[in-house]
């Protein structure tokens, strides 16, 4: 794999941080849901952002 750029290592970070905060958000917003559908829709958020921020993880 080549190397990658200081401003695509600060993009990358940028990106991780907005999901990690995201997957909190989330997270936290379906432990405090009482409808089901609701819960599902907040977890389903969650799973998402977690996810999306473990694929970026792998340009590290």
């Amino acid at each position: 794999m080549s190397e990658i750029s200081i401003l695509d290592l600060q993009n990358l970070r940028h990106l991780i941080g907005g999901y990690d905060t995201t997957h909190c958000k989330m997270t936290d917003y379906a432990s405090q849901a009482e409808d089901p559908e609701v819960k599902k829709l907040f977890q389903d958020a969650a799973d998402s952002a977690m996810k999306n921020k473990q694929e970026l993880m792998k340009f590290l």
